[in-house]
């Protein structure tokens, strides 16, 4: 089993990121997946917590994923109020949002021994294409490019599922655009 889990700020979209990976993995990967939330204070820009698991098997775990294979942070500022790295797996993957750079992440002491760091720059990205800062889809396509738990065309599918028309051109776009800098190493 693949446990995932998002932090994000009320308003990031760090459920919708959750669910659209949950989304793909069953629907169009045709695997079990479950995706559901913590929320603390409900807000706009309080800490929340999404949480996605993908198996070959159904699942039977409802509980908070503890124990990670992949962590992702939509929004920096977070890492100086909670302990995003906890329960990432020595193999784990984390994929981060800021504009700086992975060495400079690497130089950190939190993040020294994290061997599979994707540092990218998603707010510009949402900025650019979809002019918003909600970078939830823009995750997704990093998170898609530095791992194998889903294909990025099953990721297109879930947004076009779950997404609003009007909003799906921009997000595929957005998505898109991360999967491709991850997958050239371009991340700023």
């Amino acid at each position: 089993m693949k446990e995932i889990r998002w932090h994000g700020r009320g308003g990031n979209g760090a459920f919708t990121a959750a669910r659209l990976l949950a989304l793909a993995a069953s629907v169009y990967g045709g695997r079990y997946a479950q995706a559901f939330p913590s929320f603390g204070p409900e807000r706009r820009g309080a800490p929340v917590l999404g949480f996605t698991r993908i198996d070959d098997s159904p699942i039977r775990d409802h509980s908070e994923v503890t124990d990670c294979d992949c962590v992702i942070v939509l929004d920096e500022t977070l890492i100086n109020v909670t302990e995003v790295r906890r329960g990432l797996r020595a193999d784990g993957t984390m994929v981060i949002n800021s504009a700086k750079s992975e060495e400079e992440f690497k130089k950190n002491a939190n993040f020294s021994g994290v061997e599979n760091l994707t540092v990218l720059d998603a707010t510009a990205i949402a900025l650019d294409i979809l002019k918003s800062p909600i970078v939830n889809t823009v995750m997704l396509g990093a998170v898609v490019a530095a791992t194998d738990l889903i294909d990025v065309t099953d990721a297109e599918k879930a947004i076009e599922e779950l997404m609003p028309k009007h909003l799906t051109v921009p997000n595929k776009l957005a998505l898109r655009a991360a999967y491709d800098k991850v997958r050239k190493g371009q991340r700023r």
